[in-house]
């Protein structure tokens, strides 16, 4: 196993890697909206924590050599499930078909409060 580490993604809040490499296949742990810049979320609502964890995503991808076009499986986790739909939006914007699989839950809560985390599975070829 390859840790794989960049510091224009926040650092883990634990006992955990940013993201793993095995193979082919990079385990991306979930991404809170944190900006690495100022070490607090990005915005108090969901458009720009998505956002942000959706950046955070993306910068530790490249790091490792690959692109959001290689994550094959996202695991979305919701304050709110009523958010839905306005993160949809944005995550539209970040693929293009095939999407990646995908799962979201509603939870009763996630780490510092947040609105949303997101973790990612990437196919690298």
């Amino acid at each position: 196993m390859k840790a794989i580490n960049t510091n224009k993604s926040p650092s883990a809040i634990g006992p955990y890697s940013q993201a793993i490499q095995k193979g082919n296949m990079i385990f991306i742990s979930g991404q809170l909206p944190i900006d690495v810049t100022t070490g607090q979320f990005s915005g108090e609502d969901i458009q720009s924590q998505t956002v942000q964890s959706l950046e955070n995503i993306k910068n530790i991808i490249e790091e490792a050599g690959a692109s959001m076009a290689d994550i094959v499986k996202t695991t979305i986790l919701l304050k709110d499930i009523n958010d839905f739909a306005e993160v949809n939006k944005i995550y539209a914007t970040y693929f293009k078909a095939p999407f990646p699989a995908r799962a979201t839950y509603e939870v009763s809560k996630l780490p510092l409060d947040a609105l949303i985390e997101i973790e990612s599975i990437v196919c690298k070829e």
